[in-house]
């Protein structure tokens, strides 16, 4: 299953503080041929996908920070004549913000909702990404959203 993925040309002030690494410890969850930055459930119905990127991204230090940053991806992503539906928000997962989108992604004429986590790793910009099918009622949908939301519990 695609996991479709638009990397934004954002060029922000470099930060300092890395982000703790990402594991999906989600039950059934398994790496996609043996790649550690990809993992599907088991019924194939959902995929995470963590990637780093060469671009400088803050670390957000106030959820206003984070708000700002979040309106301004909001619009990127809106301006996109493949993505539609945006909603982004500033979200606290272990004490740092970060910024959630999640938006509806046309791609081969088959529809995802995506659940887009941005961070700051060492001041670049690490996301990872969520994406089922638009209806897809599995409850790894669920689990999926709730993990990039929160985090490991």
């Amino acid at each position: 299953m695609p996991a479709p993925l638009r990397v934004l040309g954002v060029a922000l002030a470099l930060s300092a503080f890395p982000a703790l690494a990402l594991v999906v410890p989600m039950k059934g969850w398994t790496p996609v041929n043996g790649n550690a930055n990809v993992w599907a459930d088991a019924s194939g119905a959902c995929l995470i996908r963590e990637e780093r990127h060469g671009q400088a991204l803050p670390t957000f230090r106030t959820q206003a920070a984070a708000r700002t940053f979040a309106v301004r991806l909001q619009r990127t992503l809106g301006g996109q004549k493949t993505v539609s539906e945006v909603v982004t928000q500033p979200v606290e997962r272990n004490g740092t913000w970060s910024v959630l989108a999640a938006y509806t992604h046309e791609a081969n004429g088959v529809a995802y909702r995506i659940s887009q986590l941005y961070l700051s790793d060492a001041g670049l910009l690490r996301t990872v990404t969520g994406s089922s099918a638009q209806h897809e009622a599995s409850p790894c949908v669920n689990e999926m959203r709730e993990f990039l939301r929160h985090g490991a519990k």
